[in-house]
C-alpha cells in the first residue's frame, strides 16, 4: 500500500547502490550465498564509470611475480600513506578474484599459448595487469557481469533509479529511499546497504570521468553521520587528451600504452620524465612543462596500436591519427582515493552501511593509487563486503517511517571550476580557504581537508608546504559531521 505518496517498503537481504564493477560483483557474490539482493543503478546497466575503465586488474599471476612484490610496489607508489593490512589483503586475494571472474565468463586477453597476456604499467616492477579487450577492460567486465546480474533470480535490478537518502533507524542503516526517474519513491529495507557509487573526479572541471561521478555515495554517507577519510587525495591522471571545448577533451589515454613503449615528449621532441614512474610524479612533471609554456604530447608511433583499438578509434574521432603523429595530453582529475571510511570488510562507522570501490576508503591507495589496483580493489573488497553484510541483523519487522529524499548531488559549473582552479594538482592555503564558502558540501570538505594536511604527499601537493611531514606517515584525515569536524587516525 502507499503511505504519503511512497509505496510500501520492499525487503531484501542486501541493497547494493551502484552497478559498476564493485557493485555488480558484490551483488553476484551475495546472491551466490542465496541472499536476496536489490541492485539500485542510476544508469542503465553497463553504463557506469567502470564501463570506461581502460586499466586492467593488477594481480600477481606471473611465475616471476608474487603477492609480496605486488605489496612492495603498492607501498612504494602510495607515498607512506598506505594501510598496509589493506594492501596485503588486496595483493594476496587479487589472483583468486581474477580466477573467479574467469569462472563467471570474463575472457581476459591471452598470448599465443593461451596464458594470460599481462601488461606492465607505471609503478609496477613486473607484468601483472590483466586486460580484457586491450584498453576495453572495464567495458568487457561490466558487460559480462551486468548480463549475469540481470538474469540472476536472486537479484532485483532497479535501473534509472537513484538512492536519494539512506534509511537509518536507532543508529543503524537499514535501507535506502529509491527514487526512480519516473514513478513513485520506493523505500527499501535490508540487513545492510553496500554503497558502490564510484568516485568524485567529475567535481573537477577537467576530468576523465563521466559527469555523474560527483561523490554521490560520500554525500549520502556524510549526511547520516558516517565518517569520510582522505577526501583531499584526488589522483590526476597524467595523460588525458587535450581538445578544449570539444567532446573528446579529457579522454583517457591509458597508462598501458606507456607500458608498451609510448613516450612523453615536448613539442620539440624532448623526453622529460620516466613514463613508468608513479602517476603523481608523471602528472606533476607534465604540469610543470605546461606552466612553462611547453606543449606535452604522447608519442605512440612505435607501439602496436592494434592492442588499443578503442583508443585509436576515439582519437581518430577527435581528429588525431596516433600512428602518424603525437597527441597532445595534460593531467585531469581521475580517481578519488578518499571516500567513506571503512575497515577491511567494507564496514563504515555507521552499523549496517558498507562502501566498496572508489566511493570507499580503507587506506589501500594511500596518497597515490598504484595503476590498476582500483579494479582489483572492486573485486577483492566487493567480495569481502558482500559476505560480511549477510551477517548483519534482520531489519525492523514493522516498517518504520522512511527517510525524506536528500538533496541532489549535482555541482554547479562554478563549483567544478573552483575545484580545478583551487584544489588542482598544486594547492595553497589562500585558494583552499576560498573553497570553504562553496555551496556544494563535498567541495567544502575537500577544501577543509586539504587545508588540514599541511604537507605535500602524492596527489596532494601544497605549494606553501612543499615537504612531506614524516609525522603524518600512515595517518588518515577523517570527517565525521559538519564541515569542521576533522580528526587524524593512524591505520596500520
Amino acid at each position: 500500500m502507499a503511505r504519503d505518496g511512497i509505496t510500501e517498503a520492499g525487503r531484501s537481504d542486501v541493497v547494493v547502490v551502484g552497478a559498476g564493477a564493485a557493485g555488480l560483483y558484490a551483488a553476484l557474490v551475495a546472491a551466490r550465498e542465496a541472499a536476496q539482493v536489490t541492485l539500485v543503478s542510476r544508469s542503465p546497466l553497463a553504463e557506469s564509470a567502470s564501463y570506461w575503465a581502460q586499466g586492467g586488474i593488477a594481480a600477481a599471476l606471473a611465475e616471476d611475480d608474487s603477492a609480496e612484490l605486488h605489496l612492495e610496489d603498492t607501498m612504494k607508489a602510495e607515498r607512506g600513506a598506505t594501510r598496509e593490512s589493506a594492501a596485503r589483503v588486496l595483493c594476496e586475494d587479487a589472483p583468486a578474484r581474477v580466477h573467479d571472474l574467469q569462472r563467471l565468463g570474463v575472457r581476459f586477453d591471452a598470448d599465443r599459448s593461451g596464458a594470460l597476456a599481462l601488461g606492465l604499467e607505471g609503478g609496477h616492477s613486473r607484468r601483472r595487469v590483466a586486460h580484457a579487450g586491450g584498453a576495453a577492460t572495464g567495458r568487457r567486465i561490466t558487460r559480462d557481469l551486468s548480463a549475469l546480474a540481470a538474469q540472476h533470480p536472486k537479484i532485483e535490478v532497479l535501473e534509472l533509479t537513484t538512492a536519494s537518502s539512506l534509511w537509518v533507524v536507532d543508529g543503524r542503516c537499514v535501507g535506502v529511499l529509491a527514487e526512480p526517474a519516473q514513478g513513485t519513491s520506493r523505500p527499501l529495507l535490508a540487513r545492510a546497504v553496500v554503497l558502490a557509487t564510484g568516485g568524485a573526479a567529475a567535481l573537477w572541471e577537467r576530468t576523465t570521468n563521466p559527469r555523474g561521478a560527483t561523490g554521490v555515495g560520500m554525500t549520502l554517507a556524510h549526511a547520516v553521520g558516517a565518517k569520510l577519510a582522505d577526501v583531499e587525495f584526488m589522483q590526476f591522471h597524467p595523460t588525458a587528451l587535450v581538445r578544449p571545448g570539444e567532446e573528446h577533451d579529457g579522454f583517457l589515454i591509458t597508462e598501458a600504452v606507456r607500458g608498451e613503449g609510448a613516450t612523453l615528449i615536448t613539442a620539440g621532441g624532448e623526453r622529460f620524465v620516466n613514463e613508468l614512474a608513479p602517476r603523481d610524479e608523471v602528472a606533476l612533471a607534465i604540469e610543470h612543462r605546461l606552466r612553462e609554456g611547453d606543449e606535452v604530447l604522447i608519442d605512440m608511433r612505435e607501439i602496436d596500436l592494434a592492442r588499443f583499438p578503442n583508443i585509436v578509434s576515439a582519437l581518430e574521432a577527435a581528429g588525431f591519427d596516433p600512428a602518424t603523429r603525437p597527441v597532445p595530453v595534460a593531467p585531469a582529475a581521475h580517481y578519488t582515493m578518499g571516500g567513506v571510511a571503512t575497515d577491511l570488510e567494507g564496514r563504515s562507522s555507521l552499523p549496517g552501511l558498507y562502501a566498496v570501490g572508489e566511493c570507499g576508503c580503507n587506506g589501500l591507495h594511500g596518497a597515490n593509487r598504484l595503476a590498476s589496483n582500483s579494479l582489483a580493489e572492486c573485486f577483492v573488497f566487493g567480495h569481502r563486503a558482500a559476505r560480511a553484510a549477510l551477517d548483519e541483523p534482520e531489519p525492523p519487522a514493522n516498517d518504520p517511517p522512511p527517510p525524506a529524499p536528500g538533496p541532489p548531488a549535482i555541482p554547479s559549473v562554478e563549483t567544478r571550476q573552483a575545484l580545478w582552479r583551487l584544489a588542482g594538482l598544486e594547492r595553497d592555503a589562500d585558494g583552499l580557504t576560498r573553497l570553504l564558502n562553496d555551496p556544494f558540501p563535498l567541495a567544502r570538505l575537500v577544501g577543509r581537508s586539504a587545508l588540514e594536511r599541511e604537507e605535500s604527499r602524492g596527489a596532494h601537493q601544497r605549494s606553501d608546504h612543499p615537504a612531506t611531514d614524516p609525522s603524518l606517515d600512515e595517518k588518515h584525515l577523517l570527517v565525521s559531521a559538519g564541515d569542521a569536524a576533522h580528526g587524524w587516525e593512524r591505520w596500520g
